[in-house]
């Protein structure tokens, strides 16, 4: 393994990163709306839509925790390849690759939880 291997992971956790942070402003954004319809009115579909939405940014949270510790690890990895240290920089990259697949198999995992949260909006719409 050389140092370019675990670098090349940088632009893919740094746009993954970013993806995961516009969704997590965007929950708080979301909360802050559904606290203050919560204090006028508390029916059953904005009980229904916070639950929802607290399972969503556990997730969230859990994606970006992942994320950054595959980044970090990918850095370490290369610190060990840089100080020759081969074979550990080989296991904490393959930790590193983990990290980052379970973090996208969470982010599915939130995209579906996602829609049904869109299903509640429609249900109140339609007749």
């Amino acid at each position: 393994m050389t140092l370019t291997t675990p670098a090349l992971l940088f632009s893919a956790i740094s746009l993954l990163l970013l993806a995961y942070t516009n969704r997590f402003l965007a929950y708080a954004n979301l909360v802050r709306t559904l606290h203050a319809r919560f204090k006028e009115n508390r029916d059953s579909l904005l009980i229904g839509q916070i639950q929802n939405l607290r399972k969503r940014l556990v997730l969230t949270r859990t994606m970006q925790l992942l994320g950054i510790g595959s980044l970090l690890l990918c850095v370490l990895c290369m610190f060990l390849v840089y100080v020759d240290v081969q074979l550990v920089a080989e296991i904490i990259f393959g930790i590193a690759l983990v990290m980052l697949i379970i973090s996208l198999a969470i982010s599915v995992r939130e995209i579906q939880i996602s829609v049904r949260a869109l299903d509640l909006h429609l249900s109140d719409m339609e007749l």
